[in-house]
């Protein structure tokens, strides 16, 4: 069931210069229908917003306004968390 469950939902954190929360929901062969990242960084930054189709994914919106900035990927190659938790 457990399993099950890591499959259809998962939630990461890290703090890296803001907090950042990660949301992934149905992962299979490492592809995930939504992936979504939500932060607050400690430096504000200059607003954008980037929607590109292809590649990666079907679909990825990447926005961002002054210390806020949210990232939506849909159909895409799922985030590697071991590729992370390797590097700290």
């Amino acid at each position: 069931m457990f399993l099950l469950m890591e499959k259809l939902f998962c939630v990461n954190y890290k703090y890296d210069f803001g907090h950042e929360i990660y949301f992934q929901i149905l992962n299979f062969n490492r592809w995930s229908l939504i992936q979504a990242s939500f932060s607050y960084n400690d430096f504000p930054g200059c607003p954008y917003l980037q929607v590109t189709s292809g590649g990666n994914g079907l679909l990825s919106i990447i926005f961002w306004v002054w210390k806020i900035g949210a990232d939506v990927d849909i159909c895409s190659r799922t985030w590697c968390w071991e590729r992370y938790d390797f590097l700290k």
